[in-house]
């Protein structure tokens, strides 16, 4: 496989602009093809891999994400992830992740999907550019709307934090208030 110095990263983290992680082969080595919105990039690093750098670099693990999965919607297999939910960092594979041909794919920046034949499905990403991938329309859909499922079940009940840190901050502006001028500096973040 040739790489130019432009378009090779030693290392990479999924952002908001990351929209696939396909794999590549190069002998018997995996490396990752990176789509983003404006870009593509090559990584010496597998896919599944890449996604959980990108969870350990949030402080959390690849695995603690799949447990948390699987308590949130029972799904054990070909689980999607959430690698930042404040982000809506939601990816989900086209195969099982021990697989060398899972391809990850961003929830938020798939545009359409149409059956190719009865095993490969073309995929419109956000940036308009099309991939095809090793998986019927109908198992691809599962993934799509299971991902979908996920993010219900989380996104409001990181909303119901957001309230309740806002109501502290708003107690806290109270009791300052109640209290008159104080040494004390409340910092919120914004």
């Amino acid at each position: 496989m040739e790489h130019t110095q432009n378009n090779l990263r030693e290392e990479y983290t999924v952002t908001p602009y990351t929209l696939a992680l396909l794999p590549v082969q190069d002998g018997d080595k995996v490396y990752s093809r990176i789509i983003e919105l404006e870009g593509e990039f090559i990584c010496p690093l597998k896919p599944t891999d890449i996604i959980k750098k990108s969870c350990e670099y949030l402080g959390v693990s690849y695995e603690g994400r799949r447990s948390g999965t699987k308590k949130v919607t029972g799904f054990t297999h070909k689980a999607p992830i959430t690698i930042d939910p404040s982000g809506s960092l939601f990816f989900f594979p086209t195969a099982s992740p021990l697989r060398p041909q899972c391809i990850w794919l961003a929830h938020d920046h798939i545009l359409s999907s149409t059956r190719l034949d009865s095993k490969q499905t073309t995929v419109v990403l956000r940036n308009k550019q099309s991939i095809v991938v090793n998986i019927s329309i109908s198992s691809f859909k599962t993934q799509l709307h299971r991902t979908a499922f996920l993010k219900t079940k989380l996104l409001p009940r990181l909303e119901e934090i957001q309230r309740m840190l806002q109501d502290l901050a708003n107690q806290l502006d109270w009791a300052q208030t109640a209290e008159g001028p104080s040494k004390y500096t409340l910092l919120r973040r914004t």
